[in-house]
């Protein structure tokens, strides 16, 4: 069965999941031609490899607290920060506390 993602038009919900949290999955959101909006949530201390995606991505923390980590070098974010990354540009994470973070990636580099 495919997983159901916003239309254009279509109001969803992005706020904190709070008491959910723990049982939440991450879940994409928007999936488009262009355009992909996950919601990732992360348990204390997982982490995320390095990696590096063809275009530009945000990434905005909605609750808890992250470690990002560009080209090696550490940030942390908390609920209510917004980070904005270049094309190709490494990087990393790790959930300092429980946490649910929005990531927008810019897929028009991926897809011709």
């Amino acid at each position: 069965m495919a997983i159901a993602h916003a239309t254009p038009g279509e109001v969803f919900d992005v706020r904190p999941l709070g008491g959910t949290l723990k049982d939440a999955k991450s879940t994409t959101l928007i999936r488009s031609a262009q355009l992909e909006v996950i919601r990732l949530v992360l348990p204390a201390g997982k982490q995320l490899p390095e990696h590096s995606v063809p275009g530009e991505i945000t990434v905005q923390c909605v609750e808890g607290v992250i470690r990002f980590f560009v080209s090696g070098e550490p940030l942390t974010m908390q609920a209510g920060e917004m980070l904005l990354l270049g094309a190709g540009e490494p990087h990393a994470l790790e959930a300092l506390d429980d946490a649910s973070v929005i990531v927008t990636i810019h897929l028009a580099h991926e897809r011709k």
